[in-house]
């Protein structure tokens, strides 16, 4: 997927580097065997909400040792030393992942960071012959993630992906294969999830604990304020999702699970915007997205204003077959009647082993989550992101069915008009965005005719943080 002056991840870094070196492809920094009585060295980067969790996970296991703290900001360090103080040894911390990489003993990584870093990390892992868990999403845009599923196996690395409800999705497709209620139509997620206003922060020196460089990372340049560090960056399209991309990313790994065998949409439409306050926020804090999967399709929601739950779920997955709807362990007759347990069906897929033990038997298919079911799950984030993003400020009532004839999708639409008109949004006087109607070819990962759309596949180079072209 070519990207115009892009330059290799190896002239970049040389180039820019200087004295500073980290791993490429070629130059491994690890330890060629992990034997079973040997404990494994980890390292955490991105320890100050879910990086901390994991360095407590950690901290429990015998078999375990953290030898790295990686974080640009000094001030998440005293807290995660404290956790591991009743531990044998202490871990070198450090601000840059590239220094913890150079370690040969640093057996793999765990990644907790802002989402913009979670694919350059593991794709310097791998090339440094490091294993990874990386939390969700694994990618900022689709061409990384592409390169990360290369990466991965190019350096054949064990690559663990930190997410849930994947195992749903796989239930439910095997009950539409037992025919149990009939073809599944609709596999939905739904990310109903209250979010305040952040205000808005204007740009200032950073704090002197935070190397605001590093910290920006692959991202392009920008001035530092306090909206971004540590938490409202997820509102941020340089750096976050959105909620679809967040919390929403989880339900969306069990929704393309659903459906079978398929990985990513042959068209897609997201709509939206930001109501209910002005702030600085960048990303849709009301959104809903439509996949087309040919004979069935998936469709996500977000809501992050004050809302009712969907068939008893604020968030979650529901999954719409020909006699009628399962959602939360539930099954929905379709015309209506009381609601009765779900028929259950035994998943095909072998799954759930310990992701230590794969990094001694080096065994990647049988973990839990792996890279390239990752990467499908991720996508499908930005692809509806790309929808929106390239979309047009319309009127409610000037397109009252943005979805044509897609009856499904219409009603959605018109419960996103219900979920506003009751938070107190006069509809009349306002507008939402009308995402960019796209075409898309899942085995080239490019939209079909349309250059713009494609153009934020991926994203302009900041050597030295660049994703290379190819693994």
């Amino acid at each position: 997927m070519a990207r115009m002056h892009r330059r290799t991840f190896l002239k970049s870094a040389l180039g820019t580097m200087g004295a500073t070196s980290f791993p490429i492809s070629g130059t491994k920094a690890s330890r060629k065997v992990i034997g079973a009585n040997d404990r494994i060295n980890v390292g955490v980067a991105g320890i100050n909400n879910q990086g901390s969790n994991h360095v407590r996970m950690l901290a429990g296991r015998s078999d375990v040792a953290v030898t790295h703290l990686i974080d640009p900001d000094r001030r998440t360090w005293a807290k995660n030393l404290k956790i591991l103080e009743e531990k044998a040894g202490k871990p070198t911390c450090v601000q840059d992942i590239r220094k913890a990489l150079e370690d040969k003993n640093l057996d793999a990584v765990y990644i907790a960071t802002c989402h913009h870093w979670h694919c350059l990390i593991t794709i310097w892992a791998c090339q440094a012959g490091k294993d990874v868990f990386v939390e969700k999403p694994l990618s900022q845009n689709v061409h990384e993630g592409r390169i990360a599923i290369e990466t991965a196996r190019k350096h054949k690395r064990v690559i663990q992906y930190g997410t849930w409800e994947g195992s749903l999705g796989d239930s439910i497709a095997a009950l539409a294969k037992a025919g149990t209620y009939g073809k599944l139509l609709v596999s939905r997620g739904l990310c109903y999830k209250g979010r305040a206003s952040i205000g808005h922060k204007e740009p200032k020196d950073p704090p002197p604990e935070l190397d605001f460089d590093i910290w920006t990372g692959p991202a392009p340049r920008q001035p530092y304020h306090e909206n971004l560090v540590h938490y409202q960056w997820h509102w941020f399209w340089d750096f976050g999702n959105g909620d679809i991309g967040n919390q929403g990313s989880h339900q969306m790994h069990a929704v393309p699970h659903a459906l079978g065998d398929v990985t990513l949409p042959r068209a897609v439409l997201s709509v939206g915007g930001r109501f209910g306050y002005t702030d600085q926020g960048q990303t849709a804090n009301t959104q809903m997205a439509v996949f087309d999967y040919g004979d069935s399709q998936a469709i996500f929601e977000v809501r992050g204003l004050k809302t009712d739950k969907y068939l008893g779920q604020a968030v979650g997955n529901t999954f719409h077959f020909e006699a009628g709807v399962v959602a939360g362990g539930q099954f929905y007759p379709k015309g209506g009647g009381a609601p009765q347990p779900a028929a259950q069906a035994k998943a095909e897929r072998v799954s759930g082993a310990d992701f230590f033990r794969c990094l001694r038997t080096r065994e990647t298919d049988v973990l839990q989550w792996n890279i390239e079911t990752a990467h499908y799950s991720s996508a499908l984030c930005h692809l509806a992101n790309i929808s929106y993003r390239l979309g047009r400020e319309v009127p409610f009532g000037s397109n009252a069915k943005p979805f044509a004839s897609n009856a499904v999708a219409n009603e959605t639409f018109e419960r996103m008009q219900d979920h506003l008109n009751g938070n107190g949004l006069n509809l009349v006087q306002t507008t939402y965005r009308l995402g960019r109607a796209l075409k898309f070819d899942p085995a080239k990962e490019k939209f079909i005719d349309d250059p713009e759309a494609d153009a934020l596949l991926t994203r302009p180079p900041r050597p030295p943080f660049d994703v290379p072209e190819k693994a």
